[in-house]
C-alpha cells in the first residue's frame, strides 16, 4: 500500500520539485498540494500519512503543530529551523507519541557527507571556519546547513579538547569577520546564479584542508526527501539530520 503524502509549500521552487519526486517514486502517492493561504485541512481530508514542509520560517511551526495534532508524520526542509524551533517541536511532540518528525538542514547526500567529514576532520586542525553561499532569494542567514555543520564541528572539537580557533581580531564593529555559532565562524554569501554551496576551511601550521559541497540543481535534494518520507514513520519523535536515516 502506498504512503499518502501531502506537500506544504507546493507552489514554491522546492515544493514543485518535491511534488514531482513524490509522484515519480514507487510506493508513494501525492494526495494533497497545499500552498500559502490554503487550508491545511486539505491534508487530513486527503488522508495524508506524511507531510513534507518546504514553506517559510514564519509558517513552518504552525504547519507542524497542525500535522502533529492530526497524527501526520512530518518531513521538514524549511530554512531557519534553529534551536528555538527545535525546542518547540519537542514540546509539540510530547503530546503526539508515535508521530515522527524529521528536520533536515540539507537533503543532499553529498551535503550530509560533507558535514560528517568536516566534523571528523575538525579535531585535527587548529583553525576552522565555514563559508556558505546561496542564491539571494534565501530568507535566512546563515543557512540551516551551516548552522548544523558548525554545531557538529563544535561538538567534535569539544570532545577532543581542541581550543577555540585563534583570532587576534579586536575591532570588528560591523561584523566583517562573520558571525559565530558556538565559537565556529560562519560567513554567508548571497549571489545571483548560485543554488546552494558550502566550504569548510580547516587550517594548521603549514597546511589547509577545504571540504566543499555544491548543489548545482535542486534535483540533488530529491532522493533525500523521498528517503525521509519513506522512513519518518519508523522513527517516532524528533530526528535532526538525514544522516540518522543513513548507514554512515
Amino acid at each position: 500500500m502506498s504512503v499518502q503524502v501531502a506537500v506544504f509549500g507546493a507552489a514554491g521552487r522546492m515544493g514543485r520539485q518535491v511534488c514531482a519526486a513524490i509522484e515519480a517514486a514507487d510506493g508513494l502517492e501525492l494526495v494533497a498540494q497545499i500552498d500559502a493561504g490554503e487550508d491545511p485541512k486539505l491534508a487530513v481530508q486527503a488522508g495524508a500519512q506524511v507531510a513534507v514542509d518546504f514553506t517559510h520560517p514564519e509558517a513552518v511551526l504552525g504547519n507542524l503543530e497542525f500535522c502533529l495534532a492530526h497524527g501526520i508524520h512530518a518531513v521538514v526542509g524549511t530554512s531557519g529551523f534553529g534551536p528555538d524551533k527545535l525546542a518547540e517541536a519537542e514540546r509539540l511532540l510530547a503530546a503526539a507519541p508515535g508521530v515522527g518528525v524529521l528536520v533536515a538542514p540539507n537533503f543532499s547526500l553529498g551535503a550530509v557527507l560533507m558535514m560528517k567529514f568536516a566534523a571528523q576532520a575538525a579535531a585535527y586542525f587548529e583553525s576552522v571556519e565555514i563559508v556558505e553561499l546561496h542564491h539571494p532569494d534565501k530568507a535566512d542567514a546563515p543557512s540551516g546547513t551551516a548552522l548544523r555543520t558548525a554545531q557538529l564541528i563544535a561538538d567534535a572539537r569539544k570532545a577532543a579538547g581542541v581550543d577555540p580557533s585563534p583570532d587576534a581580531t579586536v575591532s570588528d564593529a560591523d561584523h566583517h569577520r562573520g558571525g559565530k555559532v558556538d565559537d565556529v565562524t560562519i560567513h554567508s554569501v548571497r549571489l545571483r546564479g548560485l543554488v546552494a554551496h558550502q566550504e569548510v576551511l580547516l587550517g594548521g601550521v603549514g597546511e589547509t584542508l577545504t571540504i566543499r559541497h555544491d548543489s548545482l540543481d535542486r534535483a540533488s535534494f530529491m532522493p533525500g526527501v523521498v528517503l525521509g518520507v519513506r522512513e519518518v514513520a519508523k522513527h517516532p519523535g524528533l530526528t535532526v539530520g538525514l544522516e540518522h536515516y543513513l548507514s554512515l
